[in-house]
C-alpha cells in the first residue's frame, strides 16, 4: 500500500492506492514520538488560523475543558468532537478519528513490546 496525498478545495484528504494484490510492507522508523492528534490539532489548525481553545470549543459547541484536555493529549478524540471539528475545519471525520486510531495503536503496540512478536502465526494448513 503507498499512502499519498492530495488536495481539494484547500482540504487535505488522504488517498491510498493499491499497486497490486500483495500489500507492500513499508519500513517503520524506530523511536519516533508518537504525535496524539491534540498535537496536531494545536499545531496545524489553532496556531496558525490563530483561533483560542475557548473560541474553537464555542463554535463547536463542547466544554473548553474537553478541547484543553485533547491539546494536552488527556483525551481522545472520539466520534462526537470528529464530526464537530470535521464539520468546523471542512475537512473529514475520518481524519480526526484516523489520527486517534493512529495513536492508539502505537501506544498499544509499544505497551505490548516483546509479547506480539510471541504470538504464534496463524497457518491455514493447520488443524485445531
Amino acid at each position: 500500500m503507498i499512502s499519498g496525498e492530495s488536495f481539494f478545495d484547500g482540504k487535505k484528504e488522504m488517498q491510498n492506492v493499491f499497486k497490486s494484490s500483495t500489500i507492500i510492507k513499508m519500513r517503520v522508523m524506530p523511536n519516533l514520538k508518537n504525535v496524539h492528534p491534540g498535537e496536531v490539532l494545536l499545531e496545524e489548525f489553532l496556531v496558525p488560523y490563530q483561533i483560542s481553545a475557548y473560541r474553537l470549543s464555542k463554535d463547536i459547541g463542547i466544554p473548553q475543558t474537553r478541547v484543553s484536555e485533547i491539546l494536552k493529549g488527556r483525551r481522545r478524540i472520539t466520534a462526537d468532537t470528529a464530526l464537530r471539528l470535521a464539520a468546523y475545519f471542512q475537512n473529514t471525520p475520518k481524519f480526526w478519528i484516523g489520527l486517534q486510531t493512529d495513536y492508539d495503536l502505537e501506544e498499544e503496540k509499544r505497551a505490548l513490546g516483546k509479547r506480539l512478536s510471541q504470538i504464534p502465526k496463524f497457518s491455514r494448513g493447520e488443524k485445531m
